[in-house]
Order: structure tokens, then C-alpha cells, then sequence
């Protein structure tokens, strides 16, 4: 029987076949979304990471370390039943009120249980979504609504765990729970559809906030000194050491939240682009730049630099460069970042020393003070073409016109959420109590509120 030899192609004719065969194949992902870019999308899940990474453990570290050994569980406790609850308020109607067309005032029911994301999934899982689409002002993404969605519910835990630290060491965690889920949709929510949606009164005014000094830092800063005024100084506030447990705890954490910032910030650009990539520039250099303010400054004033003082400081420029990150230029992101260290200084300092009141890890000092600092400045910096678009061919441009618009949108945010914030925690006052006993505060909030210490 003779066989003939077997055929032999070459591997460099195979490869080049296929190469020319290619456009001819079925693709489907391809042809079912034409816009999504995964380039943007792959970033924005790393973003949406590095915010999640911020709350847990960056706060809860940060917070942690700063607080006396007996409550320190207790204060990382807190930062994680939160993420847990706020993501699950967020999927059921946070984000449809946030974000849905609804009014100026308040998004719409469109997207309660997540209803028109699951419906446009079955369309196409990588097809892409119009932020507003019915809206006068529509945004076109690049992403899938998935990834947006997740990446806003990690602004609205944060927001949330912020305010943890002007309470830390007296609050029940009952009253806490409650505080913050009724906090999220009564203060957090409407502020966030009115500066970041497009049909938002706030937006519409024209005030900028490129990742949330407003929406999440001076409102959880000025929600967080309404708290402590409320539930009132820690016993022996003034007397007795309160001094931190554990500063390595609180470099960690600062030093997790200064690189989770660069999600924060960079990844409100909602893809990966010049924009994001000087958002995280302008980032670093205000957060350095306010690490040295803080920290010459208390060099001068008490003799010595600390390492509570230079990580205060950096997160304080973290803070206020967060509203002006997409706006402005790395010159002006270095003087936002001296200033806001040096007001955040005085504001942690002296001013709560000299008007007494325990808000005891500076959420107020650092957040609300750095946020309202930090959007003013944004007004006052901001570089036109760093946000120009078709539509708007000249961007915003740094103004004094534009800082009296970021001074109501300012004033706005404080008023609505120190009145509201007041109203929801009386309310839990009266009824199921805000603080733990005296006896309880001195045992500690980790074994009172949870039954557990640590060694």
C-alpha cells in the first residue's frame, strides 16, 4: 500500500491565513457594542476598587488608630456594616434617585431594584448607556452601566464612614445604622442629583464639582459636626488622655487612602484619558503640598511635627483638591494644597478648642473645612480647556462669577444638610437613644456594643 507523505504548512502561512480570515469571523461582542471602550472600562474598574479600598480599610483603619484600644474594633466595625448596608440601599433605590431624570430636585423610581439596568443588560452586556437620556442635557458613556453604577455606590459609602469619626467612642451602633441609611437618602442623595446629574438645579446653575467636595465632603464634614453637637463630648473630654491606641493604624490607613484617592479623583474622569491622567497629578501634588503646610506649621507652633499632624495634613489636600482635580493645572493644585493644610490646621486645632466641641477624629475639621476650600478654589483655579467639549467649546473658566456660583452651591449644601442631619438624629434621640451609657462609654464600645476586644 502506498500513502503519500503528509502535507506540511508552515506555521508562518497558518498564522498569516488566519490573520487575513479574521474580519470574516463572527464577532458578536464586537458588533453589539461599537461603543464601549474597554480601555475605559478596564480603568474604571480599577477605580471603582480603589474607592471601595478607601472606606475598607482605609478609614476604618485611619479611624482605628486614632481612637483609645477599647473602642478601636468598635470604630472599624462601623466602616464595614456600612459599606454593607449603603451598597445594598444604593442597588434597591439610591442610585434611581440619584441619578434617574426625574426633576432638579430629586431623581426618578425608573431605576428602583436596579429595573431599567437589568432590562437594558438583557439588550446587550456590553452594549453602552446615556447618562440623563431624557434629559435637555444627555451624557453619552463609554462604560457599561454596571460599572457606574458600583463606582457611585462606592462615593455614597465613603460619605457615610466620613462621618463616623466626629462620633467615634459614644455613639450606639443601633443609632448609627439607622442614622446613616436615613442620612444617605435624605441628605446624601438629593445633593448628589442636584450637582452631578444632568437635570440637577445645582448642575444647571453651573457649579463644577469634579469628584465630590461638595456631594461627599463638606456634606459629611458639616453632617458630622451637626452629629457631634448633638451626641454631645466624650466623658473626660479636656480631662482624661484620649490619646491614639495606635498611630501605625493610622499611617496605613492614610497611606491606603492617599493611593485610593487616585480612584477617587482620577476616576472621575470616567475613563482613561488626559483628563484622568491630570487629575491624578493635580492630586499628588495637593496632597504633598498640604502635608508640608500642616507640617510646618505645627513645627512652628508646638515645636515638634507629628505624624498625626503630616497625615491630617495630606488628607486635608486630599479633601480639597478632590471638587478641583479635573479643573485646574499642578501649579494651582500646589497652592490649593498649602492653603487647605494650613485652614484644615486651624480648624482641627484651634477653633475646635476654642469653641468645644468633640468632633472627635476631625471629620468636620478636615472634610467639611477641605471641601468648602477646596470647591471656592475650584471656581477661582479652574482652567477652560481642561473641561472643554463640543458643546461647550471654552470649558469653565476660573472666575470670580464662578466662585460666587461655588459659594451657593456651598452654602446650599451645608444648610440643606445641617438642618436635615439635625431633624434625623432628634428624631433617633427621642426614640431609640443616640448614645451609650456613661458606665458603657468607659468600658468601651467593643465589648458594650459587640462583645469582643482585642489583646
Amino acid at each position: 500500500m502506498i500513502t503519500s507523505p503528509p502535507i506540511k504548512i508552515p506555521l508562518s502561512l497558518l498564522a498569516f491565513t488566519l490573520f487575513l480570515l479574521t474580519p470574516l469571523l463572527p464577532n458578536q461582542a464586537l458588533a453589539a457594542s461599537p461603543q464601549i471602550n474597554t480601555g475605559d472600562t478596564a480603568w474604571m474598574l480599577m477605580s471603582t476598587g480603589l474607592v471601595l479600598l478607601m472606606t475598607i480599610p482605609g478609614v476604618a483603619l485611619f479611624y482605628a488608630g486614632m481612637v483609645r484600644k477599647k473602642n478601636v474594633l468598635s470604630t472599624m466595625i462601623q466602616s464595614f456594616a456600612l459599606c454593607c448596608m449603603i451598597s445594598i440601599v444604593w442597588a434597591v433605590i439610591g442610585y434611581s434617585l440619584a441619578f434617574g431624570t426625574g426633576t432638579p430636585f430629586i431623581g426618578d423610581l425608573s431605576q428602583v431594584f436596579l429595573n431599567e439596568t437589568v432590562a437594558h443588560l438583557v439588550k446587550g452586556i456590553d452594549t453602552p448607556f446615556t447618562l440623563g437620556a431624557d434629559s435637555s442635557n444627555p451624557s453619552t458613556m463609554t462604560i457599561p452601566e454596571s460599572v457606574f453604577l458600583v463606582f457611585q455606590m462606592t462615593f455614597a459609602i465613603i460619605a457615610a464612614a466620613i462621618i463616623t469619626g466626629a462620633v467615634a467612642e459614644r455613639i450606639k451602633f443601633s443609632a448609627l445604622c439607622l442614622f446613616s441609611v436615613a442620612w444617605i437618602l435624605l441628605v446624601y442623595i438629593p445633593i448628589a442629583h442636584w450637582v452631578w446629574s444632568p437635570m440637577g438645579w445645582l448642575a444647571q446653575l453651573g457649579a463644577i464639582d469634579f469628584a465630590g467636595g461638595t456631594v461627599v465632603h463638606i456634606n459629611a464634614g458639616v453632617a458630622g459636626l451637626i452629629a457631634a453637637l448633638v451626641v454631645g463630648r466624650r466623658t473626660g473630654y479636656g480631662r482624661d488622655d484620649l490619646s491614639p491606641y495606635n498611630l501605625v493604624y493610622a499611617i496605613i490607613g492614610a497611606s491606603l487612602l492617599w493611593i485610593g484617592w487616585f480612584g477617587f479623583n482620577a476616576g472621575s474622569a470616567l475613563g482613561a484619558n488626559g483628563r484622568a491622567g491630570m487629575a491624578m497629578l493635580t492630586t499628588q501634588l495637593a496632597a504633598a503640598a498640604a502635608g508640608i503646610s500642616w507640617m510646618i506649621i505645627e513645627w512652628a507652633h508646638h515645636g515638634k511635627p507629628t505624624a498625626l499632624g503630616i497625615i491630617s495634613g495630606s488628607i486635608a489636600g486630599l479633601v480639597a483638591i478632590t471638587p478641583a482635580a479635573g479643573f485646574v493645572l499642578p501649579g494651582s493644585a500646589m497652592i490649593i494644597g498649602f492653603i487647605s493644610g494650613a485652614l484644615c490646621y486651624f480648624s482641627a486645632t484651634i477653633m475646635k478648642r476654642k469653641l468645644g466641641y468633640d468632633d472627635t477624629l476631625d471629620a468636620f475639621g478636615v472634610h467639611g473645612v477641605g471641601g468648602i476650600v477646596g470647591a471656592l478654589l475650584t471656581g477661582l483655579f479652574a482652567y477652560g480647556p481642561l473641561s472643554a467639549t463640543e458643546a461647550n467649546p471654552t470649558g469653565t473658566v476660573g472666575s470670580m462669577a464662578q466662585v460666587l456660583i461655588q459659594g451657593k452651591a456651598v452654602g446650599v449644601t451645608i444648610i440643606w444638610c445641617a438642618v436635615v442631619s439635625y431633624i434625623i438624629l432628634k428624631i433617633l434621640d427621642i426614640t431609640i437613644g443616640l448614645r451609650v451609657s456613661r458606665d458603657e462609654e468607659r468600658e468601651g464600645l467593643d465589648m458594650t456594643q459587640h462583645e469582643e476586644r482585642i489583646s
